[in-house]
C-alpha cells in the first residue's frame, strides 16, 4: 500500500523522531511511505480557539495536499480528529461544499487504527526491554475511541513490562489552548497525571500525541524522577535481538 504521511506541526517543530519512527515501522511492514511536501497546519489550533476562516483555508490547504491518497496516517491522535470530525463542521461554517466533499474524500488514520484495523498487525517485531505505562490521550479516548488498539501493540512488543496507570482515562490538564488559558487547573491536573505515573514505578510513559508527552515529561523533568517520555511509535519501531 501507498500510505501518505501526515506529521502534526507540533512533531514537526518539537518531536521530528515520531515521523522518523512511523516512516520506519511502515517502510517494515512492506509499504511504500510518500511525504506531500504541501502540508501545512490542519487547522485544529485556529477551528477550537475560533478562527475559523483561517481554519477554513488551511483545510483547504491540506485536503489539496493530501488528495488521491490511497491512506493518510498520522502518529496525532489529535490531529486526525481536527480531518475526521472538525473539517466537516468548518466546511458548514464556510458554506464550501468542495471543502466537505475533499474532506469526506480523504482516508486519514490514527497510527494504532492503521495497524490494527486496517493492516491488521499488533507484533511488530519491536523489543523494548523497559517497564512502560500508557497515557490514553482525550482525543484519541474519547473521540477517535481507538480503544485498547495501543495495549494490544504494547503487549507484543518483547521485553517490555507493561505496567496499568492509575486513574488512566483522567486528562493530563494539556488540551492545547487549555494549558496557557488556565493553567492553574493544568497544572493541578497534570501533577496529579504526574503522580499517578510515577506511582507505577515505570521507565517511560507513552502516549498517541506528543503535546500531551510535552505537557507531561515537562512536569516530570522538574521532579527529577528519571521517568522518561516516548510517543508510541518510537517504542514501536525499536528493534532488537531475537
Amino acid at each position: 500500500m501507498r500510505v501518505a504521511l501526515f506529521v502534526a506541526c507540533f512533531d514537526d517543530a518539537m518531536f521530528p523522531a515520531t515521523g522518523k519512527a512511523v516512516t520506519s515501522l511502515l517502510e517494515r511492514l512492506g509499504h511504500e511511505v510518500s511525504y506531500p511536501p504541501g502540508q501545512t497546519c490542519c487547522g485544529q489550533v485556529h477551528w477550537t480557539t475560533g478562527y475559523h476562516r483561517e481554519a477554513a483555508a488551511l483545510a483547504r490547504g491540506f485536503t489539496g495536499a493530501f488528495e488521491g491518497s490511497e491512506a493518510v496516517v498520522t502518529a496525532s491522535a489529535s490531529c486526525a480528529v481536527a480531518v475526521r470530525d472538525a473539517y466537516p463542521r468548518i466546511a458548514r461554517s464556510a458554506r464550501d461544499p468542495g471543502l466537505a466533499r475533499a474532506a469526506e474524500g480523504l482516508a486519514v488514520y490514527e497510527l494504532t487504527e492503521f495497524l490494527v484495523d486496517v493492516l491488521g498487525v499488533t507484533d511488530l517485531g519491536a523489543y523494548f526491554p523497559h517497564r512502560v505505562t500508557y497515557h490514553p490521550t482525550c482525543q484519541s479516548l474519547r473521540t477517535l475511541g481507538v480503544a485498547d488498539r495501543p495495549l494490544r501493540l504494547l503487549r507484543a512488543v518483547r521485553g517490555l513490562e507493561l505496567v496499568e496507570l492509575p486513574a488512566a482515562e483522567e486528562c493530563c490538564g494539556f488540551g492545547g489552548a487549555f494549558a496557557m488559558k488556565n493553567a492553574d487547573v493544568s497544572v493541578a491536573m497534570v501533577a496529579d497525571k504526574v503522580r499517578h505515573v510515577r506511582d507505577t514505578g515505570a521507565d517511560v510513559v507513552c502516549a498517541a500525541d506528543n503535546s500531551c508527552l510535552a505537557h507531561i515529561g515537562g512536569a516530570l523533568s522538574r521532579l527529577r524522577g528519571g521517568v522518561r517520555v516516548m510517543h508510541l511509535a518510537e517504542i514501536l519501531a525499536e528493534t532488537g535481538p531475537v
